[in-house]
C-alpha cells in the first residue's frame, strides 16, 4: 500500500511540474557499446549499440554540422559510470575536421524496436 502510495505522489509531482521521466527502464547502455550513428537532420542522431540496437536521440534544438560530410561525434562521459539511461546522460558536441566542437543538447532518447529501426531509410540507418 505505501509503494502504491508513494508512486501516487511522484507521479502527481511530475505532472504538476510539467517534466517527464528521464528514463525508461532497460533502456540504458554502456558508452563502450556504442558502435556508430548517423544523422538524417539537424535534430536527430541515430546511434548503433552492441547488439544491433538503434536509438533515436532527438535534440533540443539545431546542430547543423550534424550533417556536414566530415562531422565528428564527441561524447563525454559525465558521471564517470559509463552508463547511458537518459538524456541528461549525454554531453554531446560535434566537430567539422579541424573545427571547433559545438554542444548538442539531447531532449529525448528513444530505444527502437527492431522493425522500426529496419524501417529507416538504408542510408539513415546507423548499421
Amino acid at each position: 500500500m505505501r509503494k502504491m502510495f508513494l508512486a501516487g505522489v511522484l507521479a502527481a509531482a511530475t505532472i504538476a511540474t510539467g517534466q517527464t521521466a528521464l528514463a525508461q527502464p532497460n533502456q540504458c547502455f554502456f558508452e563502450s557499446q556504442w558502435q556508430s550513428w548517423k544523422a538524417p537532420n539537424d535534430r536527430t542522431i541515430y546511434l548503433g549499440v552492441t547488439g544491433h540496437k538503434v536509438y533515436r536521440l532527438d535534440l533540443a534544438g539545431s546542430c547543423p554540422e550534424l550533417t556536414w560530410p566530415d562531422a565528428r561525434l564527441i561524447s563525454r562521459d559525465r558521471e564517470g559510470a559509463g552508463s547511458i539511461c537518459g538524456p541528461l546522460d549525454f554531453d554531446l558536441k560535434v566537430a567539422e575536421q579541424g573545427g571547433p566542437a559545438t554542444p548538442c543538447i539531447v531532449k529525448s532518447m528513444t530505444l527502437m524496436t527492431p522493425d522500426e529501426a529496419a524501417a529507416l531509410p538504408r542510408g539513415v540507418r546507423p548499421y
